[in-house]
């Protein structure tokens, strides 16, 4: 499967999508528009460490509940992730069964080499 989760509005989450072309055979899906399913998180999840590494602590929801100052388990993060977008750190890459969080330039770049190669 070649996926990319991203935000429409997100400046960034476009840059990088145009910095990642052709993306041929690749979804693209809008969180916003068509939000991610338990399905689909679930399957993010078997990709990665934990459930924490597809959060966002930037999100602006993140701040305004003061959940820095939280206990956070592996469900809550879950529930927050799929009880509202901003939650999911963008863009998530999924190729094949490798996947790539987040906007760094290590992560970026590493897509960009596994897309390309």
């Amino acid at each position: 499967m070649k996926k990319i989760y991203h935000l429409s509005t997100c400046n960034t989450c476009q840059r990088i999508i145009k910095e990642l072309q052709p993306l041929d055979g690749f979804i693209v899906q809008d969180i916003k528009t068509e939000p991610i399913s338990k399905i689909q998180l679930e399957g993010m999840r078997e990709l990665t460490d934990s459930y924490e590494s597809l959060f966002s602590r930037r999100a602006v929801l993140f701040r305004e509940r003061n959940l820095k100052n939280s206990n956070l388990t592996e469900e809550d993060y879950k529930d927050l992730i799929l009880e509202h977008y901003t939650f999911l750190k963008r863009p998530v890459l999924i190729v094949d069964d490798k996947i790539f969080i987040g906007n760094s330039k290590k992560v970026v770049d590493a897509a960009k080499q596994t897309i390309h190669s």
